[in-house]
């Protein structure tokens, strides 16, 4: 079958040149093996698995997906809330407001079709003090322009009549917001994508790219090859990969890519930044003392530490914003970030819940786990965009980089797909 035996090549030819190393210097790839391909997808988490997927079952296109890690969704796409968002937050026509409006009805529609479970169980956004309030009132007013069925504004005490334990001057409910286990929405897309051939290279890194006479050059090494890197020396490559569709969905790692891509315009690529969010669990009930997702109102550079549960009932709170400062290429490329959740955190938590969670009892946050956002704006700076680059933006044909893909990238994740086989169609 030829759809399997392309990639297959790919993949022996790979394992063959790691084992055999080549040499390399600077400016010349002769020495190295190289092999076509038709279409890369560069990482496995939620958005290039959806990427992968739709690529192969409506384009009919022979994929690989190349990622890092030993298996996939291991960033961010499994270290976050696990919440399906209703598309409140966003301006107007933005690519987030658009994707995950659009993603929310397009994941609701397929975990119901392949049984993968989730729950619609509503959000409620809380304003605390008056000065919150109109806060709370843009957000309505987004929503509804960004067309989020249901949402209805209520005051404090229509809100503690559903949450008890919720303290709070006004609420946003938003009807349509849920919960989904993640893990299954990602095995089940991947299933489909290997269904229609798509072949997935794990433990396999593109450590960067050049533009040659037959289109782009990716640069592939096997990861663990890498782990004695000095981080100073130029990256030898054991395999260069010439695909005629590359989709940079690399996602921590993505920016430092685009700088690796030798020939690419430098001036089109944002700088990165990086926030680090924990997350503590709730211990010492034995009742949820929430039925709803509650959410305060966005801080800079989140959207606040909120109360989220998980399909079996646990709660959880977070994340906060940590901005990480001094961040290089190596540690975004490699994911080489700091997941720990101090102990010592919980007691800033505790502050910022009691401000709607006045019950909440000392003693009760256990350390959960923390994920790292990809983000294109820094402290202080204005909310950005998801940024999808083409041709015509950094010049390099048959390249399409995902950059800034954070929250609500899960729920985005198949209305991108769709964008991204839609554009490719024109």
């Amino acid at each position: 079958m030829m759809k399997y035996s392309v990639s297959a090549k790919i993949l022996r030819t790979l394992a063959s040149s790691c084992r055999n190393p080549r040499s390399f210097s600077t400016g010349q790839y002769d020495s190295i093996p190289k092999e076509k391909a038709d279409a890369v997808v560069i990482g496995a988490g939620v958005v290039g698995i959806a990427v992968a997927r739709a690529l192969a079952m409506r384009h009919g296109r022979d994929v690989v997906v190349i990622e890092s890690a030993p298996t996939f969704g291991t960033g961010t796409s499994s270290r976050n809330s696990e919440v399906i968002h209703a598309g409140i937050y966003y301006p107007r026509n933005s690519l987030k407001a658009l994707f995950c409006v659009r993603g929310r009805q397009l994941m609701y529609k397929y975990c119901k079709e392949h049984e993968i479970p989730h729950r619609q169980i509503g959000k409620l956004i809380v304003a605390t003090s008056p000065s919150e309030i109109p806060k709370l009132n843009l957000l309505m007013t987004r929503g509804v322009e960004n067309g989020v069925e249901g949402l209805r504004m209520m005051e404090g005490h229509e809100a503690a009549r559903m949450e008890p334990e919720l303290q709070c001057m006004k609420a946003l409910l938003s009807p349509v917001s849920g919960i989904v286990d993640s893990h299954s929405f990602m095995l089940s897309l991947l299933g489909e994508a290997e269904t229609h051939g798509t072949i997935f290279s794990y433990s396999t890194t593109v450590i960067g790219g050049h533009r040659g006479d037959d289109g782009i050059n990716l640069h592939i090494s096997e990861s663990k090859s890498l782990q004695n890197w000095d981080k100073k020396s130029r990256l030898k490559p054991d395999l260069i990969l010439t695909p005629r569709l590359v989709v940079n969905c690399a996602g921590l790692g993505a920016l430092a890519l685009c700088k690796r891509m030798q020939g690419i315009n430098e001036g089109t690529i944002p700088r990165p930044y990086f926030a680090r969010g924990c997350y503590f669990t709730l211990s010492n009930v034995k009742t949820p003392p929430f039925q709803h997702l509650i959410y305060p109102i966005p801080e800079d550079g989140g959207i606040g530490i909120h109360v989220t549960l998980d399909l079996n009932g646990q709660v959880k709170f977070g994340p906060n914003v940590e901005w990480i400062n001094g961040a290089d290429d190596v540690s975004s490329f490699f994911n080489l970030f700091d997941y720990s959740v101090p102990r010592d955190r919980a007691n800033r938590f505790c502050s910022e819940i009691r401000r709607y969670y006045p019950s909440l009892k000392d003693g009760s946050l256990e350390p959960g786990y923390a994920g790292i956002r990809p983000k294109l704006c820094g402290p202080g700076q204005s909310p950005t965009d998801f940024v999808i680059q083409g041709e015509e933006i950094h010049g390099i044909p048959g390249l399409i980089n995902l950059l800034g893909i954070e929250s609500p990238g899960l729920t985005s994740s198949m209305a991108i797909a769709d964008h991204i086989t839609a554009t490719l169609s024109k």
